[in-house]
């Protein structure tokens, strides 16, 4: 769950980061993202609103893409720069989605709008360690 200072409750909140944020579509879902300067206001936390319409689905489906999607986002947020607002739209395609491909989306959409870190495409989050060199094996001198 969000807490209340991380959510968008307020239409003109949600208008205001949609006309002038910047967008980035994926195959379930687009996110808007606007960030504000920390320099100008004093940066609050990251917040975030979602939009479901009823093309999405009926009232049980709609819940339940919100659900996921506020349970993504939430993991998600302590990442994102303070002062940063994001609406993720969820498409009709989301409806049959798995959380991981929803997560997947959220991940890139974040990325594409430079939100994100870059993660290598393996999904691996453990660092690899360096390969350790072999000595060449000896099969004697040449003559």
């Amino acid at each position: 769950m969000l807490p209340v200072a991380a959510r968008l409750r307020r239409s003109e909140d949600f208008r205001v980061v949609l006309r002038r944020g910047a967008r980035a579509g994926r195959r379930r879902l687009v996110v808007h993202a606007l960030t504000t300067d920390p320099s100008v206001a004093a940066p609050d936390a990251a917040r975030a609103g979602f939009v479901v319409s009823k093309a999405v689905g009926n009232s049980v489906v709609r819940h339940r893409v919100s659900r996921r999607l506020r349970h993504l986002v939430s993991a998600r947020l302590g990442t994102l720069p303070p002062g940063s607002s994001l609406v993720v739209r969820a498409l009709p395609p989301a409806a049959s989605a798995s959380s991981a491909e929803l997560g997947a989306d959220l991940d890139a959409a974040l990325r594409r709008l430079g939100l994100a870190p870059h993660r290598r495409p393996s999904g691996d989050d453990a660092p690899r360690q360096p390969r350790q060199q072999d000595p060449a094996p000896d099969h004697g001198s040449a003559v």
